[in-house]
């Protein structure tokens, strides 16, 4: 199977930035696992696993007589995946190369299933999130972080220039087939295929340059301000004026940071 990419690639850079981002949002997940009875012995699915960060916290939580089935489409990330997998002589971690959307889940009974912002960049987010809901035996649990009003993301005293930067973002994932906002829906389909909601969790955060969780978002600023250029989304002067008053803002003493808002679900079949 033929590389492919995502938006934001999958090289050496976005790796580290994957991790620093799961390292962020870590001690959430582990707690929604842990409310979601993710534990010894479990059959868990990381839909759209990534490089695999997340993969290797499951494979702790269910032990050396569980499974965790990674899904992922890219090659590279599934060999940084699966060269963590052999490191910690976890051999539960099972890694299959598959698209999500096009391919069967080659899992079934599963006890739980694990997806943190992967529905929001589908083009059919609904049909997959079926598959993945049949992939689950009865009684399990399917666990999400996805984004509820990804706008949210704003600076305080506000900077015009990058709401505008978020806006056009916004723009362009839907002009690509997705939707930022995806978990909108997420709780009306869960329960319209059965499910039963058992936690809604929002999580935002208001941060100065000093937290660590200032770096989590930010790390999309500089590429997706490129990536709006090659697409002629904004002009070269737009983007040196977002840039520059990024620069400007963010070092002044009392700014902060809105992070965009993420909703974890908890459902259970």
């Amino acid at each position: 199977m033929a590389e492919r990419d995502y938006v934001l690639g999958t090289h050496d850079d976005e790796i580290y930035r994957l991790g620093y981002q799961h390292r962020v949002w870590r001690p959430r997940a582990l707690d929604a696992w842990a409310r979601a009875k993710i534990g010894d012995a479990c059959k868990v699915i990381d839909f759209g696993a990534g490089p695999g960060f997340a993969t290797m916290d499951l494979a702790e939580m269910v032990g050396p007589s569980g499974e965790v089935h990674a899904l992922e489409r890219s090659r590279r990330f599934l060999d940084t995946l699966e060269a963590q997998a052999k490191a910690r002589g976890f051999t539960q971690v099972k890694a299959h190369e598959i698209d999500v959307v096009t391919d069967d889940i080659p899992v079934a009974g599963a006890d739980a299933a694990w997806a943190r912002w992967i529905f929001a960049f589908l083009p059919k987010p609904k049909a997959a999130l079926q598959k993945l809901v049949d992939a689950l035996k009865p009684g399990g649990a399917i666990v999400c972080h996805e984004y509820l009003d990804y706008q949210t993301w704003k600076l305080a005293p506000p900077a015009p220039n990058f709401e505008k930067f978020v806006d056009e973002v916004s723009a362009n994932w839907r002009a690509s087939g997705g939707e930022p906002d995806i978990a909108r829906h997420l709780p009306a389909w869960l329960t319209e295929m059965g499910l039963k909601i058992e936690s809604l969790k929002p999580y935002v955060d208001v941060v100065s340059k000093d937290d660590n969780v200032w770096r989590w978002p930010i790390g999309f600023f500089d590429i997706h301000i490129d990536r709006l250029l090659e697409l002629n989304r904004i002009t070269p002067q737009m983007a040196k004026d977002m840039q520059d008053e990024f620069a400007r803002v963010s070092v002044l003493p009392g700014t902060l940071m809105v992070t965009p808002l993420v909703l974890e679900i908890i459902a259970r079949k």
